[in-house]
């Protein structure tokens, strides 16, 4: 039997060479086709190796491949950069990086930095998506869901997830794909299949897309709410790693100064401020 590893790189393999067609490499396609896809060999040649040893991959048999391997074979699989440090991590080509596990809370000094930032949504997220720590307006932005705790059970098991997020499909794949390259990372993977178990089994558009191996992380990229208080909200966020703690981020979301998103922000600022709206967890 295969370890997990050597599986996980075998997975990924299959389902990125599922969602590659022989049009989108400059192939022609002879004959019927058994898979959607790129058939092995096709990989193989694409790649420059044998076809046996890729086979071998796929099945968890060859269990060293080379850097230079995995590079080819992310420029087969016409992987962006973010996906083959992915590949490359499964692999165990990448280089070691800081242990992702070791913080589970955020500390005192990133509590105090997040409510000075008054006038902008702010939290700290781990590579789980736990959300270990928010300031006041994340906290408003976030209240329609209950509890405001993990940012993938939020999209996929909270009811208000759908009303809230528009459109819900493109949150769904960024979350998973973000899942997807904790999941390279090691991070955490007690708590992250504990997650990843409770959401397979509850959601089935989680199923789908987890089985797509997507990769994406977060770095910066507009956002589309819709909030009960104050109605629609177009925020853009940027994600800063947390140094002191590797594998956590800092969230900060922004709106256009002047726009109706930033006069609604401030609306939502005032309305959970007054009494009768409780505050979320800190």
């Amino acid at each position: 039997m295969t370890d997990n590893h050597l599986n996980h790189l075998g997975d990924f393999l299959r389902a990125r060479r599922a969602a590659v067609r022989p049009h989108d490499v400059g192939m022609a396609s002879h004959g019927p086709r058994r898979v959607a896809g790129l058939r092995r060999e096709e990989v193989a040649v694409l790649a420059g190796v044998n076809a046996d040893y890729y086979t071998r991959l796929e099945q968890g048999r060859e269990r060293r491949p080379s850097g230079q391997v995995v590079a080819a074979l992310g420029r087969a699989l016409l992987l962006d950069a973010e996906t083959v440090a992915h590949l490359h991590r499964l692999a165990g080509t990448a280089p070691a990086r800081p242990d992702t596990a070791t913080r589970s809370r955020a500390s005192a000094a990133l509590r105090t930095l997040l409510d000075s930032h008054r006038h902008v949504p702010a939290f700290i997220v781990d590579p789980v998506l736990d959300i270990l720590a928010a300031n006041a307006l994340a906290r408003a932005l976030y209240s329609p869901f209950a509890p405001a705790d993990n940012l993938a059970r939020m999209v996929f098991l909270d009811p208000a997830g759908r009303r809230f997020h528009a459109p819900w499909d493109l949150t769904a794949k960024a979350v998973v794909g973000h899942l997807r390259e904790a999941h390279g990372l090691r991070a955490d993977q007690a708590r992250l299949g504990e997650l990843i178990d409770v959401l397979t089994r509850r959601s089935t558009d989680f199923a789908q897309l987890w089985n797509t191996h997507t990769v994406h992380g977060k770095t910066r990229a507009a956002k589309h709410f819709h909030h009960p208080d104050v109605g629609p909200l177009h925020l853009t966020y940027h994600a800063f790693d947390v140094r002191e703690a590797p594998g956590q981020q800092l969230i900060v979301y922004h709106a256009e100064p002047d726009s109706p998103s930033a006069d609604a922000l401030m609306l939502l600022g005032s309305v959970h401020a007054t009494p009768g709206h409780a505050p979320g967890p800190h």
